[in-house]
């Protein structure tokens, strides 16, 4: 399967689409106060840079984004339609993370995620990321994974 990337606006039909499953799915498995979503408003600000998964169609497979914060930057609303998983979408859209991270100058990622994510975390780790504990802005919560990735200088 062809798979492109690129940054897109999310308020966009399919994509709203798209986020709001991921959250239903997130609310199915943990309760809202460990539920870390950021709004379609926030994923819109001049620091995010949201990444859009399309086949050769043109259809919407999977998204996520980073959150710039200076040296470090946060990842958020990795999601991949159900429909499309077991493609590499999910692998396709961290990958494109990495590289945009790593062009913009960023020296660390980070992401919060949940531990019943277990696919999530298999990804992460085969990507090199690392537990490490709560980082700014979250406070420690037993049903979620912190975890981090440190680019080389």
């Amino acid at each position: 399967m062809t798979i492109s990337i690129a940054i897109e606006d999310p308020a966009q039909p399919e994509i709203i689409r798209m986020l709001e499953a991921g959250e239903a799915h997130s609310a199915s498995l943990y309760p809202a106060e460990s539920n870390h979503h950021l709004l379609l408003g926030a994923l819109r600000a001049p620091e995010v840079l949201f990444h859009v998964a399309r086949d050769a169609e043109g259809r919407a497979l999977g998204t996520g984004a980073i959150v710039l914060k200076g040296a470090w930057a946060e990842i958020k609303r990795m999601w991949t339609d159900p429909a499309a998983r077991g493609r590499g979408v999910a692998r396709t859209v961290l990958a494109a993370l990495l590289d945009t991270a790593a062009a913009r100058g960023v020296r660390v990622l980070r992401l919060e995620t949940g531990v019943h994510s277990h696919p999530a975390l298999a990804l992460y780790r085969r990507f090199g990321f690392t537990e490490i504990p709560a980082f700014e802005g979250y406070a420690p919560d037993p049903l979620s994974v912190f975890v981090e990735k440190a680019f080389r200088a």
